[in-house]
């Protein structure tokens, strides 16, 4: 077991969901973002490292019916199908590091709240936009969400990369159009705040 692997698998075997800096009862900055661009309840999405957060709920009231759930951590992924219940059977999860995913499928709408950011040099940023851009249909939908230059310099212990709209056009510059980008502050659960910085782009 890798040592990234080894790190989430205790952080969703000894936390409960209330004592993660991430957490959040309605996602609402990314719910916004599905109806906001009125993506079809048919679209095929995936969310990165996406754990056991309430997104997928959310989008399964929303009558979304193609989603798809990429994590590291199977206790993050055991969690959340707990958590649906017979709901669960209607999602398709994926136990992997997202540098390690090999899809035989392409998507419509490519999700990542704060995965991302942990990707800390440019191997593994390059290899992560690459696959963006192999598994993407044209014209989907690439939503990103980090920590901004304003925001935390680590999460959950470990270094992460801060983000500007700049340093995201920079990467995406090829391959994507730039729709937006805006940033938001995040309460966490211990009364904190972080700085993110979220931005949308179109395949090309």
């Amino acid at each position: 077991m890798s040592e990234k692997k080894e790190h989430w698998e205790k952080v969703f075997a000894t936390k409960q969901e209330t004592e993660v800096s991430w957490y959040q009862q309605k996602p609402t900055t990314s719910i916004n973002f599905f109806v906001e661009n009125q993506i079809p309840k048919n679209a095929k999405i995936i969310d990165i490292g996406g754990g056991d957060s309430y997104l997928i709920d959310n989008l399964l009231e929303l009558g979304y019916t193609n989603l798809h759930l990429l994590d590291i951590s199977e206790n993050a992924i055991n969690r959340i199908k707990d958590r649906l219940g017979e709901k669960a059977k209607l999602v398709t999860f994926i136990v992997s590091d997202v540098l390690d995913f090999q899809p035989e499928t392409r998507f419509d709408v490519w999700h990542d709240r704060a995965s991302f950011h942990f990707l800390t040099n440019e191997t593994e940023i390059s290899k992560y936009k690459s696959l963006v851009t192999n598994v993407m249909h044209t014209n989907g939908l690439l939503f990103m969400g980090t920590f901004s230059e304003n925001g935390p310099l680590k999460c959950s212990g470990l270094e992460i990369t801060q983000y500007s709209e700049a340093k995201f056009e920079a990467i995406f510059q090829t391959g994507f159009s730039k729709i937006n980008c805006f940033t938001e502050n995040h309460q966490t659960p211990f009364d904190t705040t972080q700085h993110f910085i979220f931005c949308v782009f179109k395949r090309v």
